[in-house]
């Protein structure tokens, strides 16, 4: 029998043809990560959309808030929240389908999300809080992300 035909080692392909290759992008946790960011800004872009239409439709949702420094009328506060998700939204889809600009751009509006939500702080004070949380985790997995070298 040649060398050839026989097995050199255990099959780690998951039978796919051809063989996988390790990323030269990063360690694997790190791009789940970036994957899992991606599905975080999809959802997180879809649940601004519908947060930015409840406060346009005036819902009784949101609590009338005192004298706030950074104090925009409701419907001001739903379209900046309709197009950051919009936007993120978009990204997110990018990000999914491994696209450099989304990264970059990923990066920014998570960043914008981010303080926008600070800035919303006092109509939802909860649900600001979770958004931060899920926008810190998007830009710490797109920041750790490393691209190959040459």
């Amino acid at each position: 029998m040649s060398q050839a035909a026989q097995p050199t080692g255990p099959d780690t392909s998951g039978g796919s043809w051809p063989p996988r290759q390790p990323t030269a992008r990063g360690a694997g946790w790190v791009t789940g990560g970036v994957t899992f960011a991606g599905a975080l800004m999809v959802c997180s872009g879809i649940l601004a959309i519908l947060q930015g239409i409840a406060a346009v439709a005036k819902d009784e949702v949101y609590a009338l808030v005192g004298n706030y420094v950074y104090r925009i009328n409701l419907t001001g506060w739903g379209v900046i929240h309709i197009v950051i998700g919009a936007l993120v939204l978009v990204t997110g889809i990018g990000l999914l389908k491994d696209m450099t600009w989304a990264r970059f751009a990923g990066l920014f509006l998570a960043s914008l999300s981010l303080i926008a939500q600070f800035l919303f702080l006092p109509y939802q004070p909860i649900w600001s809080f979770v958004m931060i949380a899920i926008d810190v985790f998007v830009i710490w997995a797109l920041a750790s992300r490393q691209e190959a070298v040459g």
